[in-house]
């Protein structure tokens, strides 16, 4: 079919990118009784979307497409100030889009970046398009195409008045969770939202907040989804289970502490057959990961900022060695692990709690950062907020989330998740069971990087004495890097004339100390 053009000012809202997110967060604003233009470079892919979905999709809600094969009658189509949304791959393609939308808009219109941008992009975004007169919002959408279709967690950041100009829009397509429970309402069709319920956005921050926010919440999914690998990993290799029998044993994890989309979606891979050898799916699968960059991001903005997210970092290295397929092939002829699995028992209930205790660490980590950020940045970021949108639409929805957010409820500045008096009790109970967990793994030589990262996390954490001590003194004696004093107040600083190495008979009683 052949585009007309538009009606001018006849849409309420419109979005340039119609790849499966893109067409998803269409339909979904549609649903809700937005009149959307719809942009596509490739012409004939609107075409085709609107082919797809003609107006009786929508049913009585009053919204609907309209669509452009011109980006100048696109923008002409939208009602003033205009709210345009881009949903295009991250990078290059995304400003290549501004710059062709910018020469068409006017002051007050506002921009929205939908896609997984890095923060610093958003922050030179948001600067740029500020000096023109126009408004920008970076914000991260997650829960894959199915939440962009029924409802997804909205992560909006920039000025608040480009928030007020969207927010309309985000609050009816976010997902919904129940005021009391935190438990999504599920039941969304198309032409029929759910009705009611807490939306899953809310103003994040100015300037790069919302991406921010995106990108640590991505951060936290990597170490989640490879922390459920490990578990099924040592209940397949250390306990003998098999895909089957491990998919039963997590449908029941998610009935407890334990409920979460990871956790319900690798139940179902897990008991799938693959339809070609009737294998087990999992077991036809390529051992080789893949990663679009934004774990890696978080990695590196935790040591820019010297925040310690090691079960993050771990979990982005798991996909990295992962992807030394042929490699490991190779090396797996020469080098020898255990010849014999080790006596020491463990059950399906420790390895439970290990994932529990190890998914905890993982979330202090990842809100240990955002409180970092919050400073550095000058965001003033709500965690109890954050939280609370994460409860339903992302990919790390999760019953878990209503503890985090009842923990930041009674306490805002908390210093680290795993000081809430809950979080507190809930490790204190399971970590024997953790412990044991590790060393099974570390025993039979099941290889478990996050789960041994996050013990570590945990003991260093918990520690009032860390062999630091030691180290700052080695940096003293081969940098003169100086010390501090465990009988001296902190920020007086020290530093020791060490011996010369050719003479060792010095006594410690000799060496002269300054400061």
């Amino acid at each position: 079919m052949a585009l007309s053009k538009p009606a001018a000012t006849s849409a309420d809202v419109g979005l340039v990118g119609l790849a499966v997110m893109g067409q998803n967060l269409v339909l979904n604003m549609a649903d809700h009784g937005f009149k959307v233009a719809v942009y596509n470079r490739t012409t004939a892919t609107t075409e085709r979307f609107v082919a797809d979905n003609p107006p009786a999709v929508f049913g009585d809600t009053g919204g609907g497409l309209v669509p452009a094969a011109d980006l100048r009658d696109f923008v002409a189509s939208l009602k003033r100030p205009r709210r345009i949304v881009i949903l295009v791959k991250a990078g290059g393609p995304t400003d290549a889009v501004i710059d062709s939308l910018v020469p068409l808009l006017d002051k007050g219109d506002v921009v929205v970046d939908g896609g997984n941008a890095l923060f610093t992009d958003t922050m030179r975004r948001e600067k740029a398009l500020g000096e023109k007169g126009l408004l920008f919002v970076g914000s991260g959408v997650s829960g894959g195409e199915e939440g962009a279709r029924f409802g997804p967690s909205l992560m909006p950041g920039g000025r608040r008045e480009a928030w007020a100009l969207l927010e309309p829009i985000w609050v009816a397509c976010a997902a919904k969770v129940d005021a009391k429970t935190g438990k999504p309402i599920e039941g969304a069709r198309p032409g029929k939202p759910v009705q009611g319920g807490v939306p899953c956005t809310t103003y994040i921050g100015p300037g790069g907040a919302g991406h921010y926010v995106k990108m640590v919440h991505n951060g936290i999914e990597y170490a989640d989804m490879q922390l459920i690998c490990e578990s099924y990993d040592i209940l397949r290799h250390a306990k003998g289970l098999s895909p089957e029998a491990i998919s039963k044993v997590m449908r029941e994890w998610n009935q407890g502490d334990l409920d979460s989309f990871l956790i319900e979606i690798s139940a179902d891979v897990l008991q799938q057959r693959d339809p070609v050898t009737g294998a087990p799916f999992v077991d036809v699968v390529l051992d080789a990961a893949g990663q679009k960059g934004t774990g890696k991001w978080t990695s590196v903005n935790a040591l820019d900022l010297g925040v310690p997210t090691g079960s993050i970092a771990e979990a982005v290295f798991a996909r990295c060695i992962s992807a030394l397929k042929d490699e490991r092939v190779r090396a797996s002829a020469v080098l020898k692990g255990p010849t014999a699995p080790s006596p020491l028992e463990i059950s399906v209930d420790a390895v439970r709690d290990a994932l529990y205790c190890s998914k905890l660490c993982a979330y202090a980590q990842g809100f240990a950062l955002y409180t970092a950020a919050s400073k550095e940045y000058g965001w003033n970021l709500d965690l109890g907020a954050i939280a609370q949108i994460f409860r339903g639409g992302c990919i790390i929805r999760a019953r878990f989330l209503q503890k985090i957010t009842e923990a930041y409820q009674r306490q805002p500045a908390l210093e680290n998740l795993l000081l809430d008096p809950y979080f507190a009790a809930q490790v204190e109970k399971a970590q024997a069971n953790w412990r044991s967990v590790v060393a099974k793994a570390a025993l039979d030589g099941v290889p478990a990087p996050a789960f041994s990262s996050a013990l570590s996390y945990f003991d260093s954490y918990r520690r009032k004495t860390l062999p630091a001590n030691l180290l700052q003194a080695q940096r003293d004696y081969f940098g003169a890097h100086t010390y501090e004093r465990v009988d001296r107040p902190r920020g007086e600083f020290f530093h020791v004339d060490w011996p010369d190495s050719k003479r060792p008979e010095l006594k410690a009683s000799e060496l002269g100390m300054s400061r």
